[in-house]
């Protein structure tokens, strides 16, 4: 019975990594540059991890970014503006003010495992990257009885960490998000000498915020070629290819052993130009396919020296700008 579960177990598991590797096949890209384009702002509470974590402090962000697919994105965020820091001495509550800075790479975690569904309304995310804090902070002497005093002017300092992060993202509509987040931190603390984790000290973030993508979301499936429909196409183009060198040599054997007292007659054949050239969405680059078709039009243009052909390159104007499109037509042709 258990080797039946294990089994099952097994199959189960590779039909959801087959469907799985279905779904990441689908790619997806982004009309413009500027798509995409979002704000957030956001509100909480922010602690220190100090042995424990400290007092509540207020916590504000405001973010730019950029959801480069539907599962990627990038953001800077912009934080502050409170620190509570709790210890057992004479400086035991200690409060500062402070700015922050943070550069996330984001992931989309629905889309990553359950595929893209422009109609989800509930999505989880996840980020991370380096961060920033600036504050300003003195220098302290610890006294002979272990309490601590400032020694010198307060001096501002950035120093640098790192954190991560998970998100809940509710999508009210194409434009509007309702986002939760939970960060962490480790970074040198900002309270300097006075926290007794000065080099490495953690913190947390709960926020919770909204944001708001310019146009919507505007990502779009890259369109498949049917490769049955192109090898028809292909076929066809031999077959006429062929029908037409028959012609011209029928019309040549004719002429050759035409008699000098008979009238010539000029038989007109129509002969099958070259055709469409496919190309992928915003590329100029031939396939196998194009080459096929390249090499069958050029066998057509070397049996008709006395012809004149016209090449165009042409673009989706749907896909692209108007400058973008006349630059990649001219590519194309």
């Amino acid at each position: 019975m258990k080797s039946k579960l294990v089994i099952a177990s097994l199959l189960l598991a590779g039909a959801c990594a087959a469907n799985l590797n279905a779904q990441e096949k689908t790619n997806y890209y982004t009309p413009k540059w500027s798509d995409n384009i979002f704000v957030s702002v956001g509100g909480g509470v922010h602690a220190i991890n100090n042995d424990g974590f400290n007092k509540l402090a207020p916590h504000f962000s405001v973010s730019v970014g950029k959801l480069i697919t539907p599962t990627w994105g990038v953001r800077a965020q912009f934080n502050g503006v409170t620190q509570h820091l709790c210890l057992d001495n004479s400086y035991w509550e200690h409060n500062k003010t402070y700015f922050g800075g943070n550069i996330d790479a984001m992931i989309n975690l629905s889309t990553l495992f359950a595929g893209v569904n422009p109609n989800r309304f509930f999505e989880v995310y996840g980020f991370l990257g380096p961060q920033v804090t600036v504050a300003k902070s003195a220098n302290v002497l610890i006294q002979n009885d272990g309490t601590m005093i400032p020694d010198g002017d307060e001096k501002a300092r950035a120093r640098v960490g790192a954190s991560a992060g998970l998100g809940l993202k509710f999508n009210i509509n194409t434009k509007w998000t309702i986002d939760v987040e939970a960060r962490g931190a480790i970074a040198p603390s900002i309270f300097g000498n006075i926290s007794s984790h000065r080099k490495a000290e953690g913190t947390g973030m709960l926020t919770a915020g909204v944001s708001y993508i310019f146009g919507g979301k505007k990502f779009i499936p890259v369109s498949k070629i049917d490769e049955d429909a192109v090898n028809a196409e292909i076929n066809r183009y031999r077959s006429e290819l062929a029908q037409a060198q028959a012609d011209l040599a029928n019309c040549k054997n004719a002429l050759a052993n035409a008699k000098p007292e008979v009238k010539e007659v000029t038989k007109e054949v129509e002969v099958a130009g070259p055709r469409a050239i496919f190309f992928k969405i915003g590329s100029a680059r031939l396939d196998d396919y194009g080459k096929v078709n390249i090499e069958l039009a050029a066998k057509i243009l070397k049996a008709n020296p006395d012809k004149k052909y016209k090449v165009a390159g042409y673009a989706d104007k749907a896909t692209g700008s108007a400058s973008w499109n006349q630059k990649l037509s001219e590519k194309r042709a």
